[in-house]
Formats: structure tokens, C-alpha cells, sequence
């Protein structure tokens, strides 16, 4: 029997999690001596590495001593808390990791409630101790208290703490002291605060799905850990689903984590985390039993989405220009292909419409899944995001989020008129010794959508603005979010310099020269609150005689342009995003200007 235990790394953010990982990983010999090491092995999907996110919790193990330790990444934005929630059911301790100067943010408090819950005792990693602005006793002060304000018992609030920088690979138990240039004291912590996983193999087996995985040779994988017993290759169980029904599968195909490969195996034994392949239709919360002897855990429930879009087949002019999957059909494969593994999304067909009513946890949630459907070749368009709303006792109630900000003192004002205007309510406010000043709102995430771009514009860049989910409050009432109109191509075309050059003057034109549109795409946004149609593709009048000297030279603004999740915060609830593998375009619902002003006539 070996001896297991199973970690979460679990933080805010940009905190360091997957720098930690990698610090474990090569300090235990998981990588050959010729092997070419990356920055955050874990983040091994195309839009983590970009983004600089982890967006998939993922598992590894390494060996140290007599001991195994799986160690699960987890995501540290608040719209793929889902993830997080399933993972600390599968682990015996979690290290939270804070950062030395940031201290305790929001999505901190969310995934050490959720592993005291578990009635986990976590171990703290104050990580980056070498930042010129780092108050590694006020951080540890502040993690306390919150620890006390989560209701932490006596045990948990007595944890261990370690001073370390993760991307040195350095760890510590005196943060005056970082001479040793190793992670052993973490490890010997994590050794000594929990004991390996206790259990007997002739026990009957119990294993609970935490996350899913999806193979293309072998179909759908459960990932969980084995509570008791031990489970075998081609043996027969019994699943018992969420609902209670059961049935018998066998296990066709069964791995374990070593390094960061799977590991076929004949066997796995309590306490290991396991890779199960067989059942087509397993989902997250079901428990896999001995055959004939059902014992299921309880269900795991998994937090509501808070948001949704429409996925609407493109009907634009362009249409099939540079996309291969055009159709309804394709894109409800697509996301019945996502439902598969993304647990925190629900899909709906529309009614009357050719598309799809998709929920999720926030925006980044969305478009994640938007910007990796572009990138295989789908072409859709996407109506604006749409807050979910709940009722209670007969009144209408909306989800709200935490909204903490650090800016300087100058913009402060701007940023709180802003955010009133918003239906935001402040509900704390500090300045520091910098003339920074320090921020804490509750404000409906229907005020928020959109109002990025707003934050960084008015803070000149220098403000930092983190959201976290918080509860479903009552409905705050309408809010106006975006204060101009847009300009409307009512020509199709290519763009002209000399057009582009006088509508200038009427707003900031996201379109260049030379540029394709057609009528109802959005060329610009206008200077006044109201719509307006123009023509981009008009060319200058030429006569037979010029005068020498009335030329003028054209000299136009560099546009403005939109990624995915800009272009989603900006449009109306009349326009749609339309997306395809080339091109991010806004464009009007309805593309003819004659049909849009006979319906805002009514």
C-alpha cells in the first residue's frame, strides 16, 4: 500500500498556483535531464498559455520520501469557481496561497470557505516575500481574520504557515531567512500536517466523479477519488446517479497520475485519484460502487449559472467567408461536445429562433468557449450578455458581485460617481501611504457589464479592478450602461479613406480603409446617445479641372478595436457580436435601416 495524500493549490488570481506546481514538479524529479521545461506546465491549453490563466482544474503527483502526493491546480478566477468547488471534495488539505503585497482578495475568501466546509485544515503559502512592497505580517494578520470570519474551528485556525517564491522554487519557514533555495520545507509541512489517507482494500468500493475529461478513442472519462476499497481494469460496477438510478458498467480503461502523465493500471487502491473510463453517460456527483452493493455519497451540487447569451446562427451577408461549421446543427454539436465536460454551463434551445439560450458563470466563463469554437472553425453571432434573474416570496431578485479596487487618489471620485451611477453601493474605502486609495463595492452585475473599458479610461490604466460573485440581491431597479450611440454602415463596400476621413468628426471609427462591411455593421462609435446611419465607401467627386494646392492630405485616427469580450461588454441589446474564425464584427440585429426605423417608430 502506498502512501497518499492529495493537495489543492487554491488561490486568487495571478497569486502564483501553477508557479508553485512547477516548483514542485521539477524539484521531484518529474522531469528528465534533457527535457525542455515550460512556465506553468499545468496551463496546457492554447488560451491558458495566452491568457496567462488557468481555466481547467488539473491533476499530477509527485514522489517525495515514502509518499505520494497528487497535487490538483485549480483556477483562481471567480467564473470558474465550479471547478474549484468539486476539487476540494477529492483532497486532504489545501495550500492557500496570498500574495505578499496584494493580501486577501476575493476569490481567497471564496475557496477557503468553501475548504473549511470540507472541514479541511489548510496549510498558508505567503508567496512573492521578495517584492519591494510586500507586508508579510499584515497579510498574515489579515488571513487570520478571515479565517475567523469564515468560522474556522480551533484546529483550523491553528494552521502552518510557509513564506516562499514560488518562481524560484524557494520555500521557507522564516521570511528573514531565504537562503535555502529549496521547496522541502513545504513538503515536510504537508507531511506533518496531514496524514497519508487511511482505508482498507477488502473494504466494498466507493468512488465519487469530481471532473470530467472526454478522449477521442476512448469517449467520456470520469476523474475522482477512491474513498474505499479498491478498483480494478474490466472489473463490473454499479453507478449510482445523481437521482438515485443505478446501473452497471465496466470499467474498460483505468489510470493514475504519475509526473504529468496518466498511467494505465490494473488497479488503484483508497485514497488515490483515479481515471475511469467506461460509461458514456457519467457526470459529475455520481458514486461507483461495488457491483451489487450501492452506497452512494452525497450529490455534489454545483452553484447556478448567473448569466446568459444568446448563440444565434450568423445570417449576415458574410456569412460562410472564412468558417467551415455554419449551421444550428454544427454549433448544438459543439455544445453538447462542452456539456460533456463543462459542468457549470447549461444550454437551451430558443424558441422561434435558430440558436441557443447558453448560461454560465460570467462573461470570461462565455467567451472562453466562444474563443475556442472560433478557433476550430465555427461562425456564430451573440446577442449581449444577460444577467439571470431569480424570484423569491414574489419579488424579483438579481445577482450581485464584490468589486474591489485600487486606484490612485485622484481618480477615486470618478470611479464612485461611475459606479453609482451603476446602482453600486460602497461599502468600504482606505487610502494608503501612496495616495492609492482602496475600494470595496457591492454592485448588480448588470451595472458591471461594459463598464471595464469605462475603468480603464478613466483611471488612465493605473487602476486594478477585481469582481467576485457574491449573492442574488433584490432587483436594483434600470440602469443605463452604455451613454453612446453607434455609427451604421448603410452602404456595402469596401471603406474609403476619403469617407472614414469626414465621419471623423461624428465619433471613433473601429474600421479602417480598404475594410469590407455591409449595411447594418457597425463602422463607429457616435460622439451623441443616438444611432446613426453613414456611408463608409463614399469616394471624393472628380472633375475634369483641379486647382493645384486643393488636394488635402488625409491623415486618419488609428481605430479602435475590440476583442471578444470587449465587443460582448459594448453592444445593446439590438446588436449582436458576429464571430468567425477571422474576424471579431458588431452589427445591428436587424441589418436593414428602413425595417430598424419603422420598429423604433412603434
Amino acid at each position: 500500500m502506498e502512501k497518499i495524500i492529495n493537495i489543492a493549490v487554491v488561490a486568487h488570481v495571478d497569486a502564483g498556483k501553477s508557479t508553485l506546481v512547477d516548483a514542485l514538479l521539477q524539484q521531484n524529479g518529474v522531469f528528465s535531464d534533457h527535457e525542455q521545461i515550460v512556465d506553468c506546465v499545468m496551463d496546457s491549453n492554447d488560451l491558458e498559455r495566452e491568457r496567462g490563466i488557468t481555466i481547467y482544474s488539473k491533476n499530477c503527483s509527485i514522489r517525495y520520501k515514502d509518499y505520494k502526493i497528487n497535487i490538483v491546480d485549480t483556477p483562481g478566477h471567480a467564473d470558474f469557481s465550479s471547478e474549484v468547488e468539486r476539487v476540494i471534495k477529492t483532497v486532504d488539505t489545501v495550500i492557500l496561497l496570498v500574495d505578499s503585497a496584494e493580501g486577501v482578495m476575493p476569490q481567497t475568501r471564496f475557496v477557503l470557505k468553501k475548504a473549511l466546509e470540507q472541514k479541511l485544515r489548510p496549510i498558508l503559502f505567503i508567496n512573492k516575500i521578495d517584492k519591494k512592497d510586500a507586508r508579510i505580517d499584515e497579510v498574515v494578520n489579515m488571513t487570520f481574520d478571515l479565517f475567523v470570519d469564515l468560522n474556522a474551528t480551533d484546529e483550523q485556525l491553528d494552521f502552518p504557515i510557509v513564506y516562499g517564491i514560488a518562481k524560484q522554487g524557494i520555500a521557507t519557514l522564516n521570511p528573514d531567512d531565504i537562503s535555502n533555495e529549496s521547496i522541502e520545507p513545504l513538503l515536510e509541512t504537508i507531511i506533518k500536517q496531514v496524514k497519508p489517507y487511511e482505508g482498507n482494500e477488502n473494504d466494498p468500493l466507493q468512488l465519487q466523479i469530481s471532473s470530467l475529461d472526454y478522449d477521442e478513442y476512448i469517449g467520456r472519462l470520469g476523474i475522482g477519488r477512491v474513498t474505499r476499497g479498491k478498483i480494478k481494469n474490466n472489473e463490473l460496477v454499479t453507478l449510482v446517479k445523481n437521482d438515485g438510478q443505478e446501473e452497471s458498467f465496466k470499467v474498460t480503461k483505468l489510470f493514475v497520475n504519475e509526473g504529468l502523465k496518466r498511467v494505465p493500471k490494473t488497479e488503484a487502491y483508497f485514497g488515490d485519484i483515479v481515471t475511469v473510463a467506461g460509461c458514456s453517460d457519467i457526470s459529475i456527483g455520481d458514486t461507483i460502487c461495488e457491483h451489487g452493493k450501492p452506497d452512494p455519497l452525497p450529490p455534489i451540487v454545483i452553484e447556478k449559472p448567473t448569466l446568459s447569451m444568446n448563440f444565434l446562427v450568423n445570417n449576415s451577408p458574410f456569412a460562410g467567408r472564412s468558417g467551415k461549421f455554419l449551421t444550428s446543427r454544427h454549433i448544438k454539436e459543439r455544445l453538447e461536445k462542452e456539456l460533456e465536460t463543462n459542468v457549470g454551463l447549461e444550454v437551451e434551445e430558443l424558441e422561434g429562433a435558430d440558436g441557443f439560450k447558453v448560461s454560465g458563470r460570467g462573461e470570461l466563463h462565455l467567451s472562453i468557449l466562444l474563443e475556442n469554437m472560433r478557433r476550430e472553425g465555427y461562425e456564430l453571432s451573440v446577442s449581449k450578455p444577460q444577467v439571470l434573474f431569480q424570484e423569491r416570496d414574489g419579488k424579483k431578485y438579481e445577482p450581485f458581485e464584490q468589486v474591489i479596487i485600487n486606484t490612485p487618489s485622484e481618480y477615486a471620485s470618478t470611479v464612485i460617481s461611475d459606479l453609482q451611477e451603476r446602482k453600486a453601493i460602497l461599502t468600504s474605502m482606505s487610502t494608503t501611504d501612496d495616495n492609492y486609495t482602496h475600494m470595496t463595492f457591492s454592485a448588480p452585475t448588470r451595472g458591471l457589464i461594459g463598464y471595464r473599458s469605462a475603468f480603464i479610461t478613466n483611471t488612465k490604466g493605473e487602476g486594478i479592478m477585481v469582481r467576485s460573485f457574491e449573492d442574488y440581491k433584490p432587483y436594483a431597479g434600470e440602469l443605463i450602461t452604455r451613454k453612446n450611440g453607434v455609427l451604421v454602415s448603410m452602404e456595402a463596400g469596401k471603406t474609403l479613406g476619403f469617407s472614414l476621413f469626414n465621419l471623423q468628426d461624428r465619433g471613433q471609427l473601429i474600421v479602417g480603409p480598404a475594410t469590407d462591411v455591409y449595411v447594418g455593421m457597425i463602422v463607429g462609435i457616435h460622439n451623441r446617445d443616438n444611432d446613426l446611419n453613414v456611408n463608409p465607401c463614399k469616394n471624393k467627386q472628380l472633375t475634369n479641372t483641379r486647382a493645384s494646392g486643393s488636394d488635402e492630405a488625409i491623415a486618419l485616427v488609428k481605430p479602435r478595436t475590440f476583442t471578444l469580450e470587449e465587443a460582448l461588454e459594448f453592444i445593446e441589446d439590438d446588436e449582436y457580436v458576429e464571430i468567425t474564425p477571422d474576424d471579431i464584427r458588431l452589427r445591428k440585429a436587424i441589418l436593414d435601416p428602413n425595417e430598424r426605423y419603422r420598429l423604433n417608430r412603434k
